[in-house]
């Protein structure tokens, strides 16, 4: 017999040889009946597959928010839309079709091109695969066989993917019973038990792709599509991409004026136009305004170093891919746009000598770091080539270290939460032990993971913990923030590192008048300004908090006589520090209300003959409702305490 560990804690015996579905009946019908796959000791696996061993298991059932159970529904998913391409369009040769955030793609070689218009009998062909509720049947074939059957069938992109696959064996899953004779594909699975359990679906869009990403290659079609668990979570889900349209920063952010990225600048190049850097100030300034309370010392750094300097931080090995490339001098140094900035707040460090009882050493600083994101990535201010963090290191003795990562979660929390955005979850970013993308060794990463697990846990907070997600040279803590439609960002974090005070040689005089090695912090509470500015356009649909908003309040005069009073109110509002925008034009006072809403100005202030014999102005929002006639001095008032205490909604 098998003892078998469930989530809870319980055990249960079960026989040799038995299946993670034997477990799930075991348990009771009903979870037999919804179970569609089973997690073994970490790793997803198909509901029939035997167990080996005393082991834990968790049953997987289909809920939209269980990416893993959402993984394996989503991938039996793009093996149903490849057959149903496949009974319509014989002569097309499959490439491979993984799951993806929220859905699937199968890239083919097909041709003709496919188009939206094919989409619904596709969807068609789908849906009666789905009636026929055929078994996903697992096939494993040693190398010897499966390579020349593979080879017989024709496609070289099956061979080709087959040749790079790891292993003896190679894994087919049949959707029916008769290999040969049903659909069947290349594929590691897992996969729900049949067709029939898939949910409800959608082919979205198709594109282009290269093979592999090579453009060498020839030009693919890749057909997206998404599943959920039923027709309602289907639903949902596309209410949100359309609400999402609606919120894109990128149309948001040009129609006011925000930024624009000029292809002769380059992609990816940010250019702050002066509404968007106005937005970006307000940020900056109440970031920096808490950095002070904490005792942060601002620096400031250039944007190339020396090749050598990353190399010793490790930055260039691990980053290689994403930098641009290195700029040779004619003196032959090798210089880098710099990737990260803390191997320059590392030198700061180092210039100095340091004795315990100047620690900890908290430096800040708003630089801009540079990445060569590969084209087919960029989109808008949330995927740049250059951007800006509000980025801060802390050097501490490892007595001082729970205290300094306190201090780290509450500034992120207090950021996120003054801007509104208060629904977010922690994950904890840990090494995975069978990588070597991490440098360090065992112990100093025991003693930062235990670092940042203490710090999660004393703060209050549930979190996560996700093997594979730490930076190369320490673990971290990530706040992963959900937006007012339910899309999740990851945006503030806070690290703990070892490993980068010890390349560098860095010490501090210890109690004991003897050298001793720094712990490093990490930590930005927003992570990119351009990212981060983006996640707020959408997250605010531009309709900004009062503090945050480029114009604060629209002056418009209903005519000519009241001009001149505007223009007083105008003046006032900006003396009180207000960001105010007068309009004294001739248009008529209709397209001007219109034209201030368009750009979503928090207070629109009208005035006209009557408003200037009794010295108060008429104030609408920007929703069109009429708020009320206030004295110029308490509408003034009202404002600058909404600003004070950063208010959210007017």
């Amino acid at each position: 017999m098998l003892t078998v560990t469930l989530p809870d804690g319980s055990q249960l015996s079960v026989a040799e040889g038995a299946t993670a579905g034997d477990v799930a009946a075991q348990i009771g019908p009903r979870l037999a009946k919804v179970a569609i796959a089973a997690v073994v000791n970490g790793e997803t696996v198909d509901l029939n597959q035997p167990l080996h061993g005393n082991c834990g298991i968790e049953l997987l059932t289909p809920k939209a928010d269980d990416d893993r159970a959402m993984a394996v529904m989503r991938h039996s998913c793009a093996h149903v839309m490849a057959e149903a391409i496949c009974r319509l369009f014989p002569n097309t040769k499959l490439v491979y079709g993984p799951a993806v955030e929220n859905g699937f793609y199968y890239d083919i070689d097909l041709d003709r091109p496919l188009t939206p218009d094919d989409f619904e009998a596709i969807e068609k062909a789908m849906e009666a695969i789905v009636r026929e509720d055929k078994p996903f049947t697992r096939v494993d074939l040693s190398r010897a066989d499966a390579m020349p059957k593979l080879q017989a069938e024709g496609n070289r992109y099956k061979v080709d993917n087959a040749e790079r696959a790891d292993g003896d064996c190679l894994s087919f899953y049949v959707t029916g019973t008769q290999p040969g004779a049903d659909f069947e594909d290349l594929c590691r699975g897992p996969h729900v038990p049949s067709t029939g359990r898939i949910g409800a679906f959608k082919i979205m869009q198709v594109s282009g792709a290269f093979y592999r990403g090579d453009p060498s290659e020839k030009q693919l079609q890749r057909v997206y599509g998404t599943t959920w668990p039923d027709k309602k979570a289907l639903k949902a889900y596309l209410d949100q991409l359309e609400e999402a349209k609606k919120r894109d920063h990128r149309r948001i952010g040009t129609e006011l004026g925000l930024y624009v990225i000029d292809p002769q600048v380059g992609p990816g190049m940010v250019l702050w136009k002066p509404k968007g850097a106005v937005l970006r100030k307000q940020l900056e300034e109440f970031i920096l305004g808490e950095l002070v309370k904490q005792g942060y010392k601002p620096v400031y750094c250039p944007h190339v170093g020396r090749l050598d300097l990353y190399r010793t931080s490790g930055h260039y090995p691990y980053y290689k891919d994403s930098q641009f490339a290195p700029i040779r001098m004619p003196d032959g140094e090798e210089l880098l746009l710099k990737p990260m900035n803390c191997p320059h707040h590392i030198k700061i460090f180092q210039s100095d000598p340091h004795s315990y009882r100047d620690l900890p050493v908290r430096f800040a600083e708003f630089g801009t770091v540079y990445r060569y994101e590969q084209s087919g990535e960029l989109a808008g201010m949330t995927r740049v080539r250059g951007f800006t963090q509000d980025d801060a290191h802390i050097f501490c003795t490892p007595e001082q270290l729970p205290q300094e990562l306190d201090g780290c979660l509450r500034l992120v929390r207090l950021a996120l939460e003054t801007l509104g955005l208060k629904d977010y979850r922690v994950r904890l970013g840990l090494r995975d032990p069978a990588s070597d993308k991490y440098i360090g060794g065992d112990a100093v990463w025991a003693q930062a993971e235990e670092a940042v697990r203490s710090a999660a846990r004393n703060s209050g907070l549930r979190f996560s913990e996700e093997a594979g997600e730490a930076a190369f040279y320490g673990p971290k803590i990530d706040f992963v923030v959900r937006d007012c439609i339910g899309r999740e960002w990851q945006l503030g974090t806070v690290q703990v590192d070892y490993n980068l005070p010890e390349r560098f040689g860095l010490e501090y005089v210890g109690s004991d008048n003897a050298p001793h090695r720094p712990v490093m912090i990490h930590r930005a509470p927003f992570g990119s300004f351009e990212r981060f500015v983006a996640i707020l356009i959408e997250h605010f649909a531009g309709a900004f908090p009062l503090w945050l908003a480029p114009v604060q309040v629209a002056v418009l005069s209903i005519s000519e006589k009241s001009a001149e009073y505007a223009q007083q109110v105008h003046g006032q509002l900006c003396d009180a520090g207000l960001r105010s925008e007068l309009d004294v034009s001739a248009e008529k006072i209709g397209p001007k209300k219109h034209a201030a809403r368009q750009q979503k100005v928090p207070y629109i202030v009208v005035v006209g003959e009557q408003e200037a014999q009794a010295g108060t102005v008429n104030v609408n929002d920007r929703d069109g409702k009429t708020l009320g006639t206030f004295a110029l001095a308490e509408f003034i008032g009202r404002c600058q305490e909404e600003v004070r205490t950063r208010t959210l909604s007017s």
